[in-house]
């Protein structure tokens, strides 16, 4: 599928620009990218690694990296995108989960091994593994065309369309939502090495972007310094990777003037499951609708009720029906419905709405406590920049929620904390109400701009 999209964008708009360099000249037209896959597909041949061999790529620049990866899925292999400025550790695992024949850095063409094994063609992307081996995961070209077709769909991509992504192109959200969807669509996409605050909204204008794919990091941030106008021409911005606060969104609307599309995903499901509507009705804190994907909400006694909190299971197009390797026995069933392992209630209307992930609930003397919900509170204080909640082991109560707070300037740590305690004595009950409020500059990340919860399980952890 992906093949014929490039071969059809070639020949219907060849000499149209695909992708460019969001900050510099750099582009790369259709009939580009259809000579580039001609090229990998040449290569691959001739080195003796067959439709389905697995390529590893390393490009530390976008343009490169993102050309690499849709022609060499287009060129029948199987791309495995590694992070350019991953630790050797990190990059180590999932080269040994996916056992590459070539792994491509910058150019350089390496054989790793003599396997010359066929199979299917598409992505192979890795779970982030940071306490153990990573789960292996390989999205076949049917699924990934099916995902991609139904962000096009849903978001009402055209070839007018111009959008925007700095997210990093190992991750399946600028694989899936900012590539193929851009490749289908026939649209234009500028790539970043990764986002930058200044100058944002002048790039965005020379860019004439249409549309943003971002997560709630980087909507948090553009919220906290609006342009002097509403950008001209933007029809929305994306948000995914992570439930998006309440007040970020607030904040961002009103002061920049551009709708928030709200989504929920994942990498087992090729990137998009729900989406809001661009027409409404959006429901803030909601992740939207199903959106190519089915999805229930499961409780011990079954089929949850709306508004019932459970388990969140998915099932479609472009969802695994199994791992590649590493999965947990039973988080796909027989019937092919995979277990997320986030929590969630799907209200009257079908709206998604997530309470956080099953791991993640803390157990307050048998009270269960999503730390979302304590989370929106305090990001809708003033003073506050960034919050996370987490659980730390009690001796009595099994365990007690603890907020690490990334305080604006001006604050000093005793005024936020007492307000900050005032809030949540006020609008939650006691059993939820954080034990202690740690003050931070800054709050762990992933790659995409995720809290790193783990880590912060840790400081609470070492802390004690």
């Amino acid at each position: 599928m992906i093949r014929d999209w490039i071969e059809r964008a070639a020949a219907c708009h060849g000499s149209a620009v695909y992708l460019a360099e969001a900050r510099g000249s750099g582009t790369l037209t259709y009939a580009g990218l259809r000579a580039a896959t001609v090229g990998w597909e040449r290569r691959l041949d001739e080195a003796g690694l067959p439709p389905g061999a697995r390529i590893a790529v390393r490009y530390t620049e976008p343009l490169e990296y993102a050309t690499a990866l849709v022609a060499i899925v287009g060129a029948g292999r199987v791309a495995v995108p590694l992070d350019p400025g991953g630790p050797p550790g990190d990059v180590a695992r999932v080269l040994a989960v996916a056992r590459p024949s070539v792994t491509v850095t910058n150019g350089t063409f390496r054989i790793n091994s003599s396997e010359r094994t066929r199979g299917d063609c598409g992505i192979f992307l890795c779970t982030s593994g940071t306490t153990g081996t990573p789960k292996g995961i390989l999205l076949r070209d049917e699924q990934l065309a099916h995902t991609a077709g139904s962000v096009v769909s849903h978001h009402r991509l055209t070839r007018a369309d111009r959008g925007y992504c700095s997210l990093p192109l190992f991750h399946v959200n600028a694989q899936v939502v900012g590539l193929l969807a851009t490749l289908r669509a026939g649209g234009y996409l500028a790539v970043d090495r990764k986002f930058s605050r200044r100058g944002f909204w002048e790039m965005i204008a020379a860019q004439r972007i249409t549309w943003i794919n971002a997560v709630p990091a980087i909507i948090s941030i553009l919220a906290m310094d609006p342009p002097a106008a509403r950008p001209a021409g933007v029809r929305f911005v994306r948000s995914a990777s992570a439930p998006l606060p309440l007040a970020a969104l607030e904040r961002f609307e009103s002061g920049v003037g551009v709708p928030v599309i709200e989504t929920y995903g994942m990498t087992e499901a090729a990137s998009m499951i729900t989406a809001n509507p661009l027409d409404g009705p959006r429901k803030p804190g909601s992740a939207g609708r199903p959106a190519g994907t089915q999805v229930r909400i499961e409780t011990p006694g079954g089929v949850a009720a709306p508004g019932e909190v459970g388990r969140v299971r998915i099932r479609g197009g472009g969802v695994i029906t199994a791992y590649a390797s590493g999965g947990r026995p039973g988080s796909i069933d027989a019937d092919g419905w995979l277990d997320t392992g986030d929590l969630g209630y799907l209200d009257s209307a079908g709206y998604l709405f997530l309470a956080g992930r099953s791991d993640d609930v803390i157990n307050r003397g048998g009270e269960k406590i999503y730390p979302r919900e304590i989370e929106e509170i305090l990001l809708a204080q003033p003073g506050v920049r960034a919050a996370a909640v987490v659980g730390t082991p009690d001796e009595v109560l099994g365990e007690r929620p603890v907020a690490y707070v990334v305080p604006d300037a001006g604050w000093t740590a005793g005024e936020l904390e007492a307000l900050l305690r005032k809030v949540c004595a006020a609008e939650l009950p006691r059993f939820k109400q954080p034990s202690e409020f740690r003050l931070v500059t800054e709050l762990p990340l992933g790659p995409t701009g995720k809290i790193a919860r783990r880590q912060l399980k840790d400081l609470v952890a070492t802390a004690r």
